[in-house]
């Protein structure tokens, strides 16, 4: 990767004794320069993915100091690299999905100037819809990945978002200090341009974006340096996500407005993680029940026995009764997984198995020969129901 093979203050442009704001600006500075739809230089595109990979480790306080001291950043235990998002808790959503279409520029996707100005700046290029530019964030989507034993109890899960945030230097409005923001004299804060025509068949109403504000309804006289007049600028950010015990597999849960931040001060979208819980080496879960299957011999199946089988949290102790046949199950009641928002918990089911001994020793044989003699099944003679009704009647 390039950023290992150059000095990353030297990238982001900044000393070493940096502040983690210093180094913040100056990330988003590099990155309004050198995104290649805005940015046509040959090497724009290389340069944007090492500031992209200077920045994921000097603003991370961990990371930069592995660097500072070693001059690398090896793989953390249970940290997963760029773009993960099921080791060890550890997520983010790539710069790429923050500009709206990656690295690869309007080819292929479909990603043109217009969607850039309007993602990051805020506005529109040229033609297009007729509509008001949006102005709301959009929500933003994460997946994490939890133990069952995790979703029983519930867990704190960080992450780490990138996310389109409100500016701090303008506190969201887009003006520099002393500014003001006014209403679009040419389109009278609609965003909107209607030009009516007469033609033979009557007048004709067209509407089109209005290029004096973006499509905005609004003209900002000086706009602020950070964000370039958008209100909002690129961000990481560390987040808490609260698994609630009893939650399942693929659930969602929703976190307000920690989505993409509004233009010029308008709503924030809403961040959504889904949560996906790891396959248990023992339990299976149903719903709010648990299963588990558990191996008895022949003799605790015939006289009953005290038994252990894995639970979600401890084992449970379970009864086997008497008598018990292969494949029967045993349900212990409140012993499975906790129930959302609820007191309850679901049943832990456990699936008998009987396992016949393959190999027996001398005495065992003997024994088994004397128990078989004593149920009337003699080895070396095969007899039909009949034969072993009559025995019974007669005997």
């Amino acid at each position: 990767m390039p950023s290992e093979t150059k000095d990353l203050y030297t990238v982001l442009g900044v000393e070493k004794s940096a502040t983690s704001d210093e180094i913040k600006k100056a990330f988003r500075r590099k990155a309004r320069e050198l995104h290649p739809d805005v940015n046509k230089a040959a090497d724009a595109e290389e340069r944007f993915k090492e500031a992209n990979e200077a920045y994921d480790v000097l603003s991370d306080p961990a990371k930069r100091e592995q660097y500072d001291r070693f001059g690398t950043v090896g793989s953390r235990p249970g940290a997963p690299g760029p773009g993960g998002g099921f080791g060890g808790g550890y997520s983010y959503v790539d710069l790429g999905d923050i500009f709206g279409g990656g690295f690869g520029g309007s080819s292929g996707g479909g990603f043109g100037m217009g969607d850039l100005f309007s993602a990051f700046f805020g506005g529109t290029v040229g033609g297009g819809s007729a509509r008001r530019a949006r102005a709301e964030g959009r929500d933003m989507a994460m997946r994490i990945l939890v133990t069952l034993q995790e979703a029983a109890v519930g867990v704190d899960r960080e992450i780490v978002l990138d996310r389109l945030a409100t500016c701090e230097e303008c506190a969201g409005t887009g003006a520099a200090a002393g500014s003001e923001v006014k209403s679009c004299p040419e389109c009278n804060g609609t965003g909107q341009k209607v030009t009516v025509r007469r033609t033979f068949i009557g007048s004709m109403q067209t509407a089109a974006p209005c290029e004096n504000c973006g499509a905005t309804g609004e003209i900002i006289e000086s706009p602020c340096e950070e964000c370039a007049g958008s209100g909002r600028i690129p961000d990481r950010q560390h987040v808490t996500v609260t698994v609630p015990a009893g939650i399942r597999d693929g659930q969602q849960i929703r976190l307000r407005e920690m989505g993409e931040a509004g233009i010029r001060g308008a709503a924030a979208g809403d961040l959504l993680v889904t949560v996906r819980i790891k396959p248990d080496e023992y339990l299976h879960r149903e719903g709010d029940d648990l299963h588990c299957q558990a191996s008895i011999s022949i003799t605790q199946a015939a006289l009953g026995a005290e038994i252990k089988v894995p639970g979600v949290l401890e084992e449970n102790e379970v009864r086997v009764s008497a008598g018990t046949q292969h494949g029967s199950t045993i349900r212990q009641k409140g012993q499975g997984m906790p129930r959302l928002n609820s007191q309850t918990r679901g049943d832990l089911i456990v699936h008998v198995a009987v396992q016949v001994p393959k190999k027996l020793t001398k005495k065992q044989r003997e024994l088994m020969t004397q128990l078989a003699e004593e149920f009337g099944d003699d080895a070396t003679t095969t007899k039909n129901p009949l034969e072993k009704l009559r025995d019974w009647l007669t005997g």
